[in-house]
C-alpha cells in the first residue's frame, strides 16, 4: 500500500454498528489503522472497549440500534466525536434460528428491527452528514441468501431486503453524491453462532459443513471482509455504487 493510498482514508469519519465483535471490530481496526476516525456502536460496553483498546482513533457509543431514538443519538455522537460522517457501515445483526412452524413473534420482530429497520432509520438520520461529505454507505448483508437456508428464513429475508435497499438507495442518493454498496460475506469466523445460542459442538458441525461447501476449502476471516470496506471508501472506488460484493470463497457459484 502506498502512502498516497493510505492517506485517502486518513481523518475520514467512519461509523460502524455492531462494532464490538467479528466483522464490525475488524472493520473498525482496519479503518483506524489507516488513520480514520471511527465510532463503533453496540449494546455491550465491554466489547466496544475491547475494540477500542490501544487504538486512540476509535471512540465508542453504547446503544441498541433498534431502540426508539437510537438513530438520532448515534448521529449526534458522530457529530460530536468525529465531526460528521463520511462512511456509515450498517453491520449490526441479530439471528435466531427457527423453521417455519416454530417462528416466534418476539424473535422475528427483533431480527427485523435490528437487521432491516435500524439501517433504514440510521442511514436516513445520517443523510445530511453523508451529503455534505459526498460519503459512502456500506450495508453488510450475506452471501447465503442466494439459496434456501432452512431454519433462517427471517434472517435471510432481512438480508435480501438490505440488498434491495442497497441498489435502490444507490439510485436515490447518486444525485446527492452519496454512494451505497453492499458487502455480502459467506462463511466467516465470527461469534454470530454463539450469539444465536449455538453451543460449541453445533458450531463445530456448522463450520465443518461450510468448509466442505466452500471451493477455497476454508472459512473466511473478518479482516478479509473489512479490507473490502476500506477499499470501497478510497477515491479509486468512487465510480462504484449499487453493487453487492460477495466475499464467500466461491460458495455462491457452486451448483
Amino acid at each position: 500500500m502506498t502512502q498516497a493510498q493510505q492517506g485517502a482514508v486518513r481523518d475520514r469519519a467512519v461509523v460502524i454498528t455492531g462494532g464490538g465483535t467479528g466483522i464490525g471490530r475488524a472493520a473498525a481496526h482496519a479503518f483506524a489503522d489507516e488513520g480514520a476516525k471511527v465510532l463503533v456502536v453496540g449494546r455491550n460496553a465491554d466489547r466496544l472497549a475491547e475494540t477500542a483498546q490501544a487504538r486512540p482513533g476509535i471512540r465508542t457509543h453504547q446503544a441498541d440500534i433498534s431502540a426508539p431514538g437510537a438513530a438520532s443519538g448515534i448521529v449526534a455522537a458522530a457529530a460530536r466525536e468525529l465531526g460528521g460522517i463520511d462512511v456509515l457501515v450498517n453491520n449490526a445483526v441479530t439471528m435466531k434460528s427457527a423453521p417455519l412452524g416454530h417462528i416466534e413473534q418476539d424473535n422475528t420482530q427483533a431480527q427485523v428491527a435490528t437487521n432491516l429497520l435500524a439501517p433504514i432509520f440510521l442511514t436516513q438520520e445520517a443523510l445530511p452528514h453523508l451529503e455534505a461529505a459526498k460519503g459512502l454507505v456500506v450495508n453488510v448483508t450475506t452471501a447465503g441468501n442466494q439459496r434456501g437456508w432452512p431454519g433462517h428464513s427471517v434472517y435471510g429475508a432481512t438480508k435480501i431486503a438490505l440488498d434491495f435497499l442497497t441498489r435502490t438507495w444507490a439510485l436515490e442518493l447518486a444525485p446527492k453524491g452519496i454512494r451505497v454498496a453492499g458487502v455480502a460475506p459467506g462463511p466467516v469466523e465470527t461469534p454470530i453462532g454463539e450469539h444465536a445460542g449455538l453451543g460449541p459442538e453445533a458450531i463445530a458441525r456448522v463450520r465443518a459443513r461450510q468448509r466442505e461447501r466452500v471451493p477455497l476449502g476454508r472459512v473466511g476471516q473478518p479482516e478479509e471482509v473489512a479490507w473490502w470496506m476500506v477499499n470501497l471508501a478510497r477515491p479509486e472506488a468512487s465510480f462504484a455504487t449499487g453493487l453487492v460484493l460477495h466475499i464467500d470463497g466461491g460458495a455462491g457459484i457452486v451448483f
